[in-house]
C-alpha cells in the first residue's frame, strides 16, 4: 500500500510540474504532457532532386513561440523512408537564438521528416518526395490552440516565421497548392477564357501576315473604253 502511495505522489508531481515528451511517453498528446516543442522550417528550395545537396534551415521553439532555456541537445532533421531507412542530418546553432540549419542530401524516394527536438520528443516536419517538393504539416491540432504569438525580446529582424507574431493562423504553415485551380476563386482567371484569348491571337498573327499578299491581289479598276472616231456625230439642234 506504502509503495502504491508513493507511485502515485510521483505521477501527481509529473502532471504539475510537466516533463518532456519523450520521458512522459509517446502516447501522450504534447500539450498535455507539459513540455513540447514545435520545429518551423525556413522557407526550403521549391524542388528536391535526388542525390542533391539542400541547406535547410529551422527553429526549434518551445510551446511553438520561444527558445528553450535548457540544453538543446541533440538537434537535427530526420529523414526516414518507405522502406524503414533512416538519415539524420545534425542542425548547427545560428547567431540567432532557437535557431539552426543543417545540409541533406537524398537519394530518390518518399520520406517522412521529423525534427530531433533535444529533451523533446520528435516533431513530425513534413513530408518530403524526391524528386520533388517538400510538404510542411500543419500543426497538430492538440497544439494549435496552445500555441500563442511570439516577441520580438528574442529576435531582431532575422525570426521565426510570421504565424508565431500572429500574422497568420498556424495552419497557414500547410502546403498550398502552387497552381490555383481554375475558376472558382476570387482572382483566378477560368481556363477557357486563356485559351479564347490564344485562338484570337492566332487569327490576328494570320491576318497579319497574309495582308500584304491580299493588297497585292488586288484587282485593278477597269480603264474608261476608247474613243472611237468613226461614231455617228448626233447634232442638236439648237
Amino acid at each position: 500500500m506504502r509503495k502504491a502511495l508513493m507511485a502515485l505522489a510521483m505521477v501527481t508531481a509529473l502532471a504539475v510540474v510537466g516533463v518532456p515528451a519523450a520521458a512522459a511517453g509517446e502516447n501522450v498528446p504534447a500539450s498535455v504532457a507539459g513540455g513540447w516543442a514545435v520545429t518551423y522550417l525556413d522557407p526550403s528550395p521549391v524542388r528536391f532532386e535526388g542525390g542533391d545537396s539542400y541547406t535547410l534551415g529551422f527553429w526549434v521553439l518551445q510551446h511553438g513561440t520561444h527558445p528553450y532555456q535548457g540544453v538543446m541537445n541533440p538537434v537535427a532533421l530526420r529523414f526516414t523512408g518507405a522502406d524503414g531507412t533512416s538519415l539524420t542530418f545534425d542542425g548547427k546553432a545560428l547567431p540567432e537564438a532557437a535557431h539552426y540549419a543543417t545540409a541533406v542530401a537524398l537519394p530518390e524516394g518518399t520520406w517522412k521528416v521529423e525534427a530531433v527536438q533535444g529533451p523533446f520528443r520528435p516533431y513530425e516536419v513534413g513530408t518530403l518526395t524526391v524528386p520533388g517538393s517538400l510538404r510542411i504539416n500543419p500543426v497538430p491540432e492538440d497544439l494549435v490552440g496552445s500555441v500563442g504569438t511570439g516577441t520580438d525580446e528574442y529576435w531582431d529582424t532575422i525570426r521565426p516565421p510570421a504565424p508565431i507574431f500572429g500574422d497568420a493562423p498556424p495552419a497557414a504553415l500547410a502546403e498550398k497548392p502552387a497552381i490555383p485551380p481554375s475558376g472558382g476563386e476570387s482572382g483566378a482567371v477560368p481556363a477557357w477564357t486563356l485559351l479564347l484569348a490564344a485562338a484570337a491571337g492566332a487569327l490576328l498573327a494570320l491576318t497579319a501576315l497574309r495582308l500584304p499578299a491580299l493588297l497585292r491581289r488586288r484587282p485593278e479598276p477597269d480603264p474608261d473604253p476608247p474613243l472611237n472616231d468613226q461614231a455617228d456625230t448626233i447634232a442638236i439642234p439648237g
